[in-house]
C-alpha cells in the first residue's frame, strides 16, 4: 500500500510539470503577442540588413526572417555538423558556388559567413535561385534544407511537394517555416518598410 502511494505523489509531480511545460509553450505560440515576440524574435540589428536583401533579390523579408528563425535561432555564431555556418546556416561551398549562379560576387570562407550581413546576403541569394529553379516557394524550402538532389527527385514524382517530401525532418521544417512567416507577418506588421 505505502508504494502505491509513494509513486502516486511522482505521477501527479509529473503531470503538473508537463501541464506547466504546455502552458508557457502555449503562450509562446498562441498566447498573447509579447509572449508570442519572445518565441519569434525579430532582432531590430537584422532588420535592414534583411530588408536591403530581400529587395535585391526578390524575396519576402519575412521569409527570410522565418528561414533565420528555422535554420540558427537568431545565433551569428551557430555552425551545425555538417558545417553550415552562421544565420541562415550556408555552407561555404554553397556560397561559393553562388557568384556563378546569381549577383553575388565573392567566395567567402566561413570565418566571413558568420558576419550576419554576408550571411543573409548569401543566404537570401540561395533561396531566390531554389525559387527560380522550382518556381515554388515550399520546394525551395526543402531544397532549402534537404538538398537540390532530393527535391528534384520528390518534384518528379508530381505530387504535392508536403505529400512527396521523404524525411520527417523536412517536411517538418517547410511546415515550421510558412507557419513562422506567418507569425512574423502577423507579429511585425510593416517591419521592414523602415529598413529598405
Amino acid at each position: 500500500m505505502a508504494r502505491s502511494s509513494v509513486l502516486a505523489w511522482y505521477r501527479w509531480a509529473i503531470i503538473g510539470a508537463l501541464a506547466i511545460m504546455a502552458a508557457v509553450a502555449f503562450m509562446h505560440l498562441r498566447g498573447p503577442e509579447e509572449w508570442q515576440r519572445l518565441y519569434y524574435r525579430l532582432p531590430e540589428e537584422h532588420i535592414a540588413m534583411i530588408a536591403t536583401s530581400a529587395e535585391r533579390h526578390e524575396v519576402n523579408p519575412y521569409l527570410v526572417a522565418a528561414i533565420i528563425h528555422a535554420e540558427s535561432g537568431w545565433e551569428p555564431d551557430a555552425v551545425s555538423s555538417a558545417g553550415a555556418v552562421g544565420l541562415m546556416q550556408i555552407l561555404p561551398s554553397t556560397a561559393g558556388d553562388l557568384d556563378h549562379l546569381v549577383a553575388v560576387d565573392a567566395d567567402p570562407t566561413a570565418a566571413e559567413l558568420k558576419d550576419p550581413a554576408t550571411n543573409i546576403e548569401f543566404g537570401t541569394a540561395y533561396f531566390r535561385f531554389l525559387v527560380e529553379r522550382y518556381h515554388e516557394i515550399e520546394p525551395a524550402l526543402a531544397a532549402y534544407n534537404a538538398g537540390l538532389r532530393h527535391v528534384d527527385d520528390w518534384v518528379v514524382e508530381g505530387d504535392d511537394i508536403r505529400d512527396a517530401i521523404r524525411f520527417p525532418e523536412t517536411r517538418h521544417y517547410v511546415l515550421r517555416v510558412v507557419r513562422a512567416k506567418e507569425a512574423y507577418e502577423r507579429l511585425y506588421p510593416g517591419a521592414f518598410d523602415a529598413g529598405r
